[in-house]
């Protein structure tokens, strides 16, 4: 399916919007599922499995007494379970007094459920999340396999020149008389940089079982092979092939020439000669600061416009094994979770900009972006975004799941739970400081450049 070809037929707005409910809805009803299902198993009934808030849509009642349902506003949702006052698991003091003198009744409540009851039901919907996001990461890092090492050429891509020796099958074994390392290998990375800046180079390859040399493009020519949300490329209409020729009437045939250019722009917008699909056009673009994670730790800002690189043929790929794909989706899980810490660490010290962080407006753009690049960059980015919703719903805020989980470590320490009333004032700042950080990330989405 061309999710481009619709977004652009019926109007990007309202395709926008719709895929980002649908991102969302399917990454609040895991999470919601998680709460429920560890419930049921846990002996707690469940009244109400709500996607989204206000007017019910649509509802049905199932053999165990709980209302399965979809309302009109489709930015969250909640499992209502019995002795619940709200969707925040506040206590029904009318609904507990009447099942007070009835064990049975009682046990299936959350609020008369033993503890590690309560506490793996709500743990539960953050778990979930990540599993998901595990899981997608996983399936995709298996679809698209590994690199095959050594360099092998897979499908060549079209670029511009008449230049192109290079055969599917080839085994690159030098370039330039110089052996390429294992691409596993960390001389792999100062290989590539140390390569002659020639738009031309000689590769030594194997095929069909002998050796011989062919000429072939620069190994990482100024291709576009993928483009980031909310950046600079977007805004320029660069797109996934894209070859950029000249930056400001300068011939360039190397991806580290446009990342020159850029880092040395210091801002200044940019006059870029693009080839696609054997059509010359011209774009301009403005780099933007970007804060960006280090491999050591920390953040540093650089001029970005959005871009990533690839090789002048898509390298031939090998199935991973199931576990390296799943410790592949942990990785990346875990990466997602210890950048956002980091990350949002950095921005309460003023080491980078909260501008860093995005409202419902900048993710709706992002899921438009992510959609219009292919179904299976969209369920990638919804991998993404599950894992930055169980983060979230983690934090020790009273009225997120980490908030309930505070409390039941308090009950466990002290043997009873903290007072109604402490409860009651404690959600209400909880929800307080969850509508503020929610006005704070939409002020962003409006006035962050």
């Amino acid at each position: 399916m061309d999710i481009s070809a619709l977004i652009s037929a019926f109007g990007g707005t309202a395709w926008t919007i719709f895929f980002f409910v649908l991102a969302l809805s399917v990454i609040v009803a895991i999470h919601e599922y998680g709460h429920y299902i560890v419930g049921r198993w846990s002996g707690i009934q469940a009244d109400v499995f709500s996607i989204g808030f206000g007017p019910v849509l649509w509802s049905r009642m199932d053999k165990r007494g709980t209302r399965w349902q979809i309302a009109a506003l489709p930015f969250g949702g909640y499992v209502k379970f019995a002795g619940d006052a709200n969707a925040a698991s506040g206590k029904d003091e009318e609904a507990m007094a009447e099942v007070e003198a009835d064990p049975v009744a009682l046990r299936a409540t959350m609020h008369g459920a033993p503890l590690w009851a309560r506490a793996a039901t709500v743990a539960a919907g953050p778990v979930f999340n990540f599993a998901l996001s595990i899981m997608v990461f996983a399936v995709v890092g298996y679809s698209n396999g590994v690199v095959s090492d050594p360099l092998t050429v897979g499908d060549l891509r079209p670029l511009p020149g008449e230049v192109q020796e290079l055969q599917s099958g080839d085994v690159v074994l030098e370039i330039e008389g110089t052996p390429v390392p294992s691409i596993h290998d960390a001389a792999y990375g100062v290989f590539m940089n140390a390569l002659p800046q020639n738009p031309v180079l000689a590769y030594t390859v194997e095929r069909d079982g002998a050796r011989q040399v062919v000429q072939a493009p620069y190994l990482r020519p100024a291709l576009v092979s993928g483009v980031s949300p909310q950046s600079a490329a977007v805004a320029a209409d660069l797109e996934r092939g894209d070859v950029i020729t000249a930056v400001d009437g300068a011939p360039i045939f190397s991806f580290n020439q446009i990342k020159d250019a850029v880092e040395g722009s210091d801002g200044r917008s940019l006059n870029l000669t693009v080839w696609r699909d054997g059509d010359i056009s011209e774009k301009v673009l403005t780099p933007k600061r970007i804060d960006e994670p280090q491999p050591e730790g920390g953040f540093a800002t650089q001029w970005r416009i959005g871009i990533s690189s690839g090789n002048a043929f898509e390298p031939a790929t090998q199935a991973p094994g199931i576990g390296a794909a799943i410790t592949g989706g942990v990785s990346q899980t875990w990466n997602i979770i210890s950048g956002s810490i980091s990350g949002l660490g950095y921005m309460i010290t003023g080491a980078i900009s909260t501008c860093n962080l995005s409202g419902p407006i900048g993710i709706a753009q992002v899921s438009g972006t992510m959609a219009s690049q292919g179904v299976q960059s969209f369920i990638w980015f919804i991998a993404v975004l599950s894992t930055a919703v169980g983060l979230l719903n983690l934090f020790p805020i009273p009225a997120l799941d980490g908030g309930h989980l505070v409390f039941y470590a308090y009950e466990a320490v002290r043997g009873k739970p903290p007072s109604d009333n402490a409860l009651r004032i404690l959600m209400g700042i909880g929800l307080a400081m969850v509508l503020s950080l929610m006005v704070f990330a939409l002020g962003n989405d409006i006035f962050c450049p």
